[in-house]
């Protein structure tokens, strides 16, 4: 009977495993594959070698590269995990009908109604030199001539990631601090202990889990990205997504697939970080 029940269960996530396996199975192992093919200036030709690998980690660009990437995001993380804690906290424990909580999170989704793209360059007409940011600074007096470094930098960059990105943060923050207990926090509360103490011991452990699975989707997404960068800084910055990017714009297939190998083992080795700090099955 036990055994039936196994059959019975492998054939129904059968359609599931070949869909997984079509698309995203096979097209990684296609990328690993390629990776190890050579490419002449106009043409890729079926290779094993080592030589894509050997470039990659042989050049200091990679090293400097890969860098501008983690920075970005750690950056973009301590932002949205400050202001998507913030607000989800609002939300959960300020906000006392759900209809209000339901309209106010709907309202935090208006900007995905629209396309990154399009929320991402609204950006460049509010910091550009004669945009609206420093034309109102040097009207209020704060400054006298128009501020270069709001656009086409790190500053813009790492703006829009927080922009684009911080809901990510604050949907699974949220979702796991409407599972908290509210007797728990009168609990604290009775036995004295103060808001930041019942913040700090009660709330910030039990929403560990929302905590990690929106830092998985913040930097997985802003350490793949390579538009944001690409606009925002004026093409003077890059990060790993721009190096794939260029690579495919000059027909090296290789050597962006190999780039790309070493980014989704990166992004793996961070994600196994994460996970060994909280269970994220009991939260899904």
């Amino acid at each position: 009977m036990g055994r039936s029940r196994d059959i019975i269960a492998y054939l129904q996530a059968a359609p599931l495993m070949a869909v997984l396996f079509a698309f995203l199975v096979l097209p990684i192992c296609m990328i690993v594959v390629v990776s190890f093919w050579g490419a002449t200036e106009f043409s890729i030709y079926p290779a094993f070698q080592f030589e894509n690998y050997e470039f990659l980690f042989s050049s200091p660009v990679t090293y400097k590269v890969f860098f501008a990437t983690f920075k970005y995001a750690f950056i973009t993380w301590v932002f949205t995990l400050s202001i998507g804690f913030t607000v989800a906290y609002f939300l959960a424990f300020h906000v006392r009908t759900q209809t209000m909580q339901t309209a106010l999170f709907l309202l935090c989704t208006i900007p995905f109604l629209t396309s990154n793209i399009i929320r991402m360059i609204s950006w460049i007409p509010f910091l550009g030199r004669n945009g609206i940011a420093n034309q109102a600074l040097i009207s209020w007096g704060v400054i006298d001539e128009p501020l270069e470094w709001l656009l086409y930098s790190d500053f813009a960059v790492i703006l829009a990631f927080v922009h684009l990105y911080t809901l990510f943060m604050v949907v699974p923050i949220f979702n796991t601090m409407m599972r908290i207990d509210k007797s728990l926090i009168e609990a604290a509360y009775d036995n004295g202990a103060t808001a930041l103490q019942t913040l700090w011991h009660v709330i910030i452990p039990l929403t560990k889990p929302g905590i990690m699975i929106g830092t998985i989707f913040v930097v997985t997404l802003v350490m793949g990205d390579f538009i944001t960068v690409r606009f925002m800084s004026g093409s003077q910055k890059a990060n790993v997504g721009r190096l794939i990017s260029n690579d495919i714009s000059l027909l090296q297939y290789p050597s962006a697939a190999a780039t790309a190998v070493v980014l989704l083992f990166t992004v793996l080795i961070v994600i196994g970080v994460l996970l060994r700090f909280v269970n994220i099955r009991k939260e899904l």
